[in-house]
């Protein structure tokens, strides 16, 4: 069981795994994508990415850091003006481990170590990356912005069947016969003659 033992010692001495440490990163930083066994890739990888951290601050003192660990002249260069500029915007994950199968001769498992930033091929592929704010203020106003946006969106949907049922009745409307109701007429109101009065004859004067 390997507990609490948080690095590999890769079959080595501390003074052989350092020197052959320093010797791959510089070969790293020189190259940019070095073969190697998949344990070393990765302990390389841990090795190395504090140290491309520490060349953002491009100081004597950072330089005289890196070069304790390096302890060659022409990596340290490379690093600090070709290698930091380009990754100045990347915080960490500066390196990619690719696998690539077995060794022959002892069936050790190897892998490509190489820089992030310097693969155009993968970097052609790359998508845009799109910036989140960091702040708490600017995420609630976002958050409030996209409910108010899918209230709308949610409602959308309620007037689209409204929409629907009208259309509906409006087709039942129009394909059915339409039948003419006569208008009821009031029937006319009996008119009453009243008899006309009889005429008393006039009665005779009498003759003289």
């Amino acid at each position: 069981m390997r507990h609490n033992k948080t690095i590999n010692h890769l079959g080595r001495k501390s003074g052989h795994r350092k020197a052959m440490l320093a010797n791959m990163a510089s070969s790293l930083i020189i190259h940019k994508r070095i073969e190697t066994t998949l344990a070393k890739a990765k302990a390389l990888r841990m090795y190395i990415e504090p140290l491309i951290t520490k060349s953002k601050d491009d100081t004597t003192h950072s330089r005289r850091t890196v070069f304790s660990y390096l302890k060659q002249k022409e990596a340290i260069t490379e690093l600090f003006r070709t290698i930091a500029p380009k990754i100045a915007d990347r915080p960490g994950g500066y390196t990619r481990v690719l696998k690539l199968g077995f060794r022959k001769g002892d069936a050790a498992e190897m892998a490509m170590i190489e820089l992030v930033d310097f693969n155009e091929t993968a970097l052609a592929f790359a998508k845009p990356e799109v910036k989140k704010s960091t702040t708490r203020r600017g995420r609630t106003k976002k958050s409030d912005e996209a409910v108010a946006e899918v209230k709308p969106a949610a409602k959308a949907p309620k007037a689209k069947k409204e929409a629907k049922v009208e259309t509906k009745v409006e087709e039942a409307v129009v394909a059915a016969p339409v039948t003419e109701v006569a208008p009821e007429v009031a029937p006319a109101a009996e008119v009453v003659v009243a008899p006309e009065a009889e005429v008393a004859p006039e009665a005779e004067e009498p003759k003289a």
